[in-house]
């Protein structure tokens, strides 16, 4: 930028001004589109991680669920015979 000056004229200098800032303008539009796009890789990485976390952590929920409800359903089935025991 300003780097092609050339002769003396206020017109000149004028050009020169406004063509340094349609760089600074491109180059300041490339940087915000590279910014949003990085920032969606990153919000997408964040979420998929996320959702592979949840779905651990609901698998051993569940298999936590299942292995109190088999010792509950152990207990009841003791209950149930000491129940028939004394009945007889």
């Amino acid at each position: 930028m300003g780097s092609r000056r050339r002769g003396n004229s206020f017109a000149r200098f004028f050009e020169d001004i406004v063509d340094d800032t349609k760089d600074l303008v491109d180059d300041l539009i490339d940087r915000a589109k590279d910014v949003e796009e990085n920032t969606r890789d990153a919000a997408s990485d964040f979420v998929d991680d996320e959702d592979d976390e949840t779905v651990d952590r609901d698998a051993s929920e569940a298999a936590a669920l299942r292995k109190q409800l088999a010792e509950l359903q152990a207990k009841i089935e003791q209950l149930t015979a000491m129940q028939k025991d004394e009945a007889e």
